[in-house]
C-alpha cells in the first residue's frame, strides 16, 4: 500500500510535536506567566489555529507544495542538477544544504525588508516561547515562503526525496529549537555545533533589537557564524531576558484575531 507524502509529513509532525510538548511538561527551561495557565491556553489555541489556517491557505493557493514542485520539475527535466548530469546522491545532499541556506536568507530578509517584517512580526509578537511558537507564522508568510522554496527547487532540479526530507527536517527542527525544554549546558554546547538548539534560537526571540537580529538559522547553525549574526547567549541571561516585541506586551498578543490582523496594523 502506497503511503502519500502528506501522510508521512503529518505523521512526522505529530510525533515531534507530541514529543516536544511532553518534554516541555517534564523539564521546562523557563516557567513564566506567559507560558502557564490561561495565558498559555490562549497562546496554544492561537498558535495551533494559525498552523491550521496556514495549511488550508497553502492547500488552496499552492497545492503542489515543495515536494509536488520537485516531482513536476523532475518530470520536465528542469533544473541545474539534471542539466549537468549530477549524481542523485550528490544532488540530494547539495539540494538539502542549498535549501537550508535559502530558508536562512529568507528569514534574514523577513527582518530587513519592511513589508516582509510587517508579516513576520506576528511570529515574534508571541510573549512566550514553546513548541507552538514554531507554528505561529502568518498564512501570508507561509504562502510566500513556499513560492520561494519552489523557485529554488525548480532552479536546482532538486531530487524529490531530498526535498521531502528537507521539509520534514525543517518542520521538526523548528519545533525542537522553539521548545521550552531544559537541555543540560554541556549537551547544548555540543549540539549547537551541528543543529540549532532552543537556547541558541531563544536569543533570536529576545526583545533586545541586537539579539533579535541574530541566530536566524532553523536547521544548521553555521550560517549565522559564517555571516556574523551569531550570538551565543542573551545579555540578560535566559531567565531574565524579555521574549517578544517591546511594543506588543500582554495577553492581547495571544489573541487569534489580533495576531492575524497584525500585518495590516500600523505600528
Amino acid at each position: 500500500m502506497e503511503i502519500s507524502e502528506a501522510s508521512i509529513r503529518l505523521a512526522a509532525f505529530l510525533t515531534i510535536f507530541v514529543s516536544m510538548a511532553i518534554f516541555e511538561l517534564w523539564s521546562p527551561r523557563l516557567e513564566r506567566e506567559e507560558m502557564k495557565g490561561a495565558w498559555k491556553s490562549k497562546r496554544w489555541f492561537t498558535n495551533l489555529s494559525v498552523v491550521v489556517l496556514s495549511s488550508v491557505a497553502l492547500r488552496i493557493i499552492f497545492p503542489a507544495a515543495a515536494v509536488g514542485t520537485a516531482i513536476f520539475a523532475q518530470e520536465k527535466g528542469w533544473g541545474l542538477f539534471p542539466a549537468i548530469g549530477m549524481p542523485p546522491l550528490v544532488a540530494g545532499i547539495l539540494a538539502f544544504v542549498i535549501l537550508d541556506f535559502a530558508v536562512w536568507l529568507e528569514h534574514v530578509a523577513s527582518h530587513k525588508i519592511p513589508i516582509l517584517w510587517r508579516i513576520h512580526r506576528m511570529h515574534h509578537a508571541d510573549n512566550g516561547f514553546d513548541v507552538t511558537t514554531a507554528l505561529r507564522f502568518h498564512p501570508i508568510e507561509i504562502v510566500l515562503s513556499m513560492f520561494w522554496k519552489a523557485g529554488i527547487v525548480i532552479a536546482l532540479g532538486a531530487p524529490v526525496l531530498s526535498v521531502l526530507l528537507f521539509e520534514i527536517v525543517l518542520n521538526g527542527t523548528a519545533m525542537f529549537n522553539h521548545s521550552n525544554i531544559n537541555l543540560p549546558q554541556p549537551i547544548d554546547r555540543w549540539l549547537r555545533r551541528a543543529i540549532v538548539t532552543p537556547d541558541m534560537h531563544r536569543v533570536h526571540h529576545s526583545s533586545t533589537p541586537r539579539e533579535t537580529d541574530s541566530n536566524y538559522g532553523f536547521n544548521f547553525p553555521f550560517w549565522d557564524r559564517l555571516f556574523g549574526t551569531y550570538i551565543a547567549q542573551p545579555k540578560l541571561g535566559h531567565e531574565d531576558m524579555e521574549i517578544g516585541l517591546k511594543e506588543y506586551r500582554g495577553p492581547m498578543s495571544a489573541g487569534l484575531l489580533w495576531a492575524l490582523r497584525l500585518p495590516f496594523v500600523r505600528r
